[in-house]
């Protein structure tokens, strides 16, 4: 049997009922079983266009073990509205080799935006004015492992910037809104802000696997990116002060604080609530622009017939209303 398949139409051009044989990359496998007993595969299926669940029933070990999570594979089902989500009733499931499929229907690596976006990211890092977090935004920069994983890290699993260089794109677009943002508020401290962008997130790096679909890892499951950002930014410092570059004591506790505090509220991750005007801005504009990538990524993957609104979306607890075409 010739696997490599024709025509293959992506994820986002799927419809609902339609009849499927082509490749995908099975991001995230998991066995299940019923009431009954029965077992059945739930599979995260992707491509460069997008992601959709799929369900293979009467399932068992055998097929489960026939692939492993970031494999290639050939489907064979019938795709169908569930949640407001296209997903796809599998009912036939084979590993595919690398060679078999065109691997640019797969890479979501933007090299070129990210080369745009790196180069602004140093540009914000360099126009600060504070000598201290300058020289310390010199210190990252000049990482250059620490700077190539930014390049190709996602910022989540799910929900916003959840693809290859997509903290890069969330990281220099929450430092653009600090510059906008600041100038308004004499009373904030820009470059404070503008650097607390620049880590908040940085964790991330250790938090998530970078190797095909981003999956959280055992560091990040045990630790998380608040503490592993924190870390982060004392190996900088003691790398400056071995280097004979006192840090100001204060300084440094600003910057922690800015890291332990962006989730906002203690029941969304946060150790500390933000309390200082830095913190709370930076919380805000950080939920502002994940929230803005998340609900424009429900628009744009959503397959209602309806034109003006999306499906009801059981994450969020509400419709969307999409634009309508000029």
């Amino acid at each position: 049997m010739n696997l490599i398949p024709t025509n293959r139409k992506p994820i986002s051009e799927l419809t609902d009922g339609q009849q499927v044989e082509q490749s995908f990359r099975a991001a995230d496998k998991q066995l299940r079983v019923n009431r009954q007993g029965g077992k059945y595969i739930i599979l995260k299926l992707t491509d460069r266009s997008g992601t959709m669940s799929g369900m293979l029933w009467n399932a068992d070990e055998r097929i489960y073990d026939s692939f492993d999570r970031g494999d290639y594979v050939h489907c064979i089902g019938r795709t169908q509205i569930h949640n407001g989500a296209l997903q796809m009733i599998v009912t036939e499931v084979q590993r595919m080799d690398s060679s078999e499929v065109d691997l640019a229907d797969f890479e979501r690596f933007d090299a070129g935006q990210a080369q745009q976006q790196k180069s602004r990211l140093t540009e914000l890092l360099t126009e600060i004015s504070n000598p201290h977090l300058k020289q310390l935004g010199d210190a990252f920069l000049q990482d250059t492992t620490l700077m190539a994983r930014l390049e190709l890290g996602a910022a989540a699993v799910t929900n916003h910037h959840a693809y290859p260089g997509g903290l890069l794109r969330h990281t220099v677009d929450l430092m653009e809104l600090v510059h906008l943002f600041a100038p308004r508020y004499p009373r904030i401290d820009a470059d404070l802000l503008l650097f607390g962008a620049f880590l908040h997130d940085l964790g991330k790096l250790e938090e998530l696997s970078s190797d095909g679909e981003a999956t959280y890892t055992d560091r990040g499951q045990l630790v998380g990116h608040i503490v592993i950002g924190v870390q982060l930014l004392d190996e900088k410092i003691r790398e400056l002060e071995k280097g004979g570059q006192p840090f100001p004591p204060e300084l440094r506790l600003q910057l922690e604080h800015l890291i332990v505090s962006h989730h906002g509220h203690y029941e969304f991750g946060s150790p500390k609530l933000p309390v200082t005007l830095e913190a709370l801005a930076l919380h805000h504009l950080d939920n502002l622009d994940a929230k803005l990538d998340s609900f424009t990524s429900i628009m744009d993957s959503d397959v209602a017939a309806d034109g003006n609104w999306t499906n009801y979306n059981p994450s969020i607890g509400r419709k969307l209303w999409k634009s309508r075409e000029a």
